[in-house]
């Protein structure tokens, strides 16, 4: 088995459901639960926590995400709503939007069962450090912007529609490297690194580590890897991945909140001086060959030679727009007529006065004008890394 592309390192099954006020409001009533209690927490042991964090998010419009003490809460929480089930992890979203543009993969995983197996995309192949047939689902809330939950003394509107993804899985929790991996890697011309984030265990994390960068050997020379960050279950560890792999990546990518997080601070997304000062202040914090930020408005490059990742930013953006307003059924023509939409007029100022105070070490392409009611927030990271990996595997 060999592959030009290779993704990794983990990946699983998704329960999706989408939220309801009357539903959230009934739960807000029977916990008792009051205002001054929605502040962000990462500890989430029960339902009670879980709807907390939920409407903590929800009252910021923010997406994010957590591990969960008890996999029962999530089964309680997810029977109460219609679900939908689908494939997750960076990695294999980032494959199936791939594979629609026509890059086959191999995915590295960590779990695998017959769901997995039926919903891969086709043209696309798998090893897996697990010999056994595993399934520990993770939840996916989304919520649409607008939504009001009314309750007691809550009475909160999201600003935003998001995504927040809660997990307990152990697979993904211990992220197992196959002994397979460094010689599938003798022939990717495109690495992509993920998942390390649901690693809670600094040893693990560290053994890990050190086996990934014993297979990242067999790499050939030109091969772009590509590493996307994530909402660490354990953020202390973050760091820990940034020392031992910033030296072996050529881009390292992350959308808006986790910008934010690394930065301890909100920024305005639309002011260019608030926008450059944050992305000199990520690229100090995270010295990076090149940073790939992914955004609501708009995407940047900020590195030496940045104007050279122009067209993935694009193609990220418009796979990510496409699967926004059209969903996980999107059809080619979809996507084609998306490429054709106008960009976002504020976002084009933005763009450009940025790069006027940057100069060529920055490279912002703008967000596409999308007016949806109700659009789709799951996986639209994982659909920019999917359409940016496509448009570098057919470059190099």
């Amino acid at each position: 088995m060999a592959g030009d592309v290779v993704l990794g390192l983990g990946g699983g099954v998704d329960y999706e459901l989408k939220l309801s006020a009357p539903i959230v409001e009934h739960l807000v009533g029977e916990y008792r639960i009051r205002d001054a209690e929605l502040t962000s927490s990462a500890t989430v042991t029960d339902e009670r926590e879980l709807v907390i964090s939920i409407l903590a998010y929800l009252k910021k419009g923010g997406g994010g995400e957590h591990f969960v003490a008890s996999s029962a809460c999530l089964s309680a929480f997810a029977r109460r709503f219609p679900t939908r089930t689908t494939l997750g992890g960076t990695s294999v979203r980032a494959a199936k939007e791939m594979s629609r543009l026509g890059v086959p993969s191999i995915l590295h995983l960590v779990s695998v069962n017959d769901v997995v197996r039926r919903l891969l995309p086709a043209g696309c192949d798998y090893i897996c450090s697990d010999d056994r047939d595993t399934c520990y689902p993770h939840l996916i809330v989304q919520y649409d912007q607008g939504l009001r939950v009314r309750s007691g003394d809550i009475d909160i509107r999201a600003p935003f529609p998001n995504r927040l993804i809660y997990v307990n899985d152990p697979a993904n929790g211990s992220m197992r490297l196959s002994d397979e991996l460094g010689g599938l890697l003798r022939s990717a011309r495109v690495f992509l690194i993920s998942g390390f984030n649901a690693i809670r265990d600094r040893e693990t994390l560290d053994r890990r580590l050190s086996t990934l960068r014993r297979h990242m050997r067999h790499l050939p020379a030109g091969a772009v890897v590509y590493y996307e960050d994530a909402g660490f279950h354990e953020p202390g560890l973050s760091q820990r991945v940034r020392d031992a792999l910033l030296g072996a990546i050529d881009v390292y990518g992350l959308n808006e909140d986790e910008m934010q997080a690394h930065l301890g601070r909100t920024v305005n997304l639309l002011s260019a001086p608030e926008v450059a000062c944050a992305l000199e202040s990520l690229r100090a914090r995270i010295p990076a060959t090149t940073l790939a930020v992914h955004t609501k408005y708009w995407s940047a490059a900020l590195g030496e030679g940045a104007g050279r990742y122009a067209a993935a930013l694009d193609e990220g953006i418009v796979v990510a727009s496409t699967r926004y307003r059209d969903g996980d059924e999107y059809t080619e023509q979809d996507r084609e007529n998306m490429r054709n939409r106008p960009r976002r007029a504020e976002a084009v100022e933005l763009a450009a006065a940025l790069q006027a105070r940057m100069g060529e070490v920055v490279e912002c392409v703008p967000g596409i004008r999308l007016d949806v009611a109700e659009p789709t927030t799951v996986g639209l990271g994982d659909a920019f890394v999917g359409g940016f990996l496509a448009a570098i595997a057919r470059a190099v």
